[in-house]
């Protein structure tokens, strides 16, 4: 019995790449959050996956990896699901569907009850994620929205996913892909470091994810945006 993703109000993502301070995971764990996603687009390797997944496993939330290349791909430890983007306004087809080709043609099994396939919008130029993928991120509310329709309908993608990746976006952008959208999820991330942007941004999405302000504002600031979406 995996966890019902499609509920969650609010997603901590945390980085294998970065370390926590000591007592940090509990007090993560204990803040009320919907679910922890495991996710990093740079250095992300199996061993640092491996460890961060040892620290947070023994606290019963739901978890999530998000991998960033197909050796990251794992199903054990106590794993709820596989979130596995498709990044939509790249012209690099390696990250809307060649990544994904090259994992199925390595793996030896997959359990898809556990995958979710998410339908990325990268839209902070300066990111890890954005440099990386060669997403075109200068999008109008109109685009985001025409990307967000197609995912939704025409790939049937379970998650549309708006993603800043550090720095706080438009409102009026993610309202323009929540009024896109009939039937995914709509996940917002990015920048979120208090409760009015926690609101602000949770008024369109679905679910928010908050994961740099863990590591920089730290825990109050965390409880903060739970509370402001719970």
């Amino acid at each position: 019995m995996h966890a019902n993703w499609k509920t969650w109000a609010h997603v901590t993502k945390l980085d294998p790449d970065k370390r926590l301070p000591e007592g940090a995971v509990e007090e993560i764990a204990t803040s009320g959050t919907d679910a922890l996603m495991l996710s990093g687009t740079l250095n992300v390797t199996r061993e640092n996956l491996h460890e961060l997944l040892d620290l947070v496993s023994s606290y019963g939330l739901p978890l999530v990896v998000e991998p960033a290349s197909p050796d990251c791909a794992i199903f054990d430890n106590g794993i709820d699901h596989l979130f596995v983007p498709s990044v939509l306004n790249t012209n690099d087809v390696r990250w809307v569907v060649g990544k994904h080709y090259a994992w199925l043609r390595q793996a030896s099994s997959i359990d898809w009850e556990m995958v979710v396939p998410e339908a990325y919008i990268v839209l902070n130029p300066n990111s890890a994620v954005g440099r990386v993928t060669g997403a075109d991120c200068s999008l109008s509310g109109e685009d985001v929205a025409a990307f967000a329709q197609v995912a939704d309908r025409y790939f049937r993608f379970p998650i549309v996913y708006i993603e800043y990746s550090g720095t706080y976006g438009d409102p009026a952008i993610v309202q323009a892909a929540s009024e896109a959208i009939e039937h995914a999820v709509l996940y917002y991330g990015g920048g979120i470091r208090s409760a009015e942007q926690a609101t602000e941004m949770g008024r369109y999405a679905d679910t928010i994810v908050v994961g740099n302000a863990v590591y920089e504002e730290g825990i109050d600031v965390l409880r903060a945006t739970v509370r402001a979406v719970q």
